[in-house]
Parts: structure tokens; C-alpha cells; sequence
């Protein structure tokens, strides 16, 4: 958890009180972090959880057991891609 003390402009206030009422918040704070949750993958990616990491994993170990000699060739993959 990381404390700050900000400065906001009456606009960006009154856009925080309008998402603290919208979505029940207790404070502005909770109200902040909505609104990063809800705008924040616009310019930073979420960190991917470790079981959908490992879900990820396990159907390419689970691929790559099924067909262990298919190969493909970068050709191949810029024609699959769309790209000439």
C-alpha cells in the first residue's frame, strides 16, 4: 500500500465524488482505484495471474505431447499472421 497526499482541481474532485456514488465507495481513495481499474490497461498491462499462467503452460506442454514433430516455419507463421 502506498500513502499520498494529492492536490486536485475542483473538476477531477467532482469526476472522483461522481465514481465514489456511482460504485458505492467509502472514500476517494477506493475512488482513485477504480478509476485506475478501470482505465489503467489503456497504458499499462495487468500482470498476468499465476494460475492463468500455468493454465497457459499446461496446454502447450499438453500440444506439444500430442503433436511432438510438427514444426513450423516463419514462412508459414507470416502467412498465418497476415502478413506477406
Amino acid at each position: 500500500m502506498v500513502f499520498a497526499q494529492v492536490e486536485l482541481d475542483d473538476y477531477t474532485n467532482r469526476v472522483l465524488n461522481v465514481i465514489k456514488a456511482k460504485f458505492a465507495l467509502k472514500d476517494k481513495s477506493a475512488a482513485i482505484g477504480k478509476f485506475a481499474h478501470l482505465f489503467g490497461e489503456e497504458f499499462v498491462e495487468r500482470e498476468p495471474r499465476d494460475e492463468y499462467v500455468r493454465k497457459i503452460l499446461d496446454i502447450e506442454a499438453s500440444h506439444l505431447a500430442k503433436h511432438p514433430k510438427r514444426r513450423m516455419s516463419l514462412k508459414a507463421l507470416d502467412r498465418l499472421c497476415g502478413e506477406s
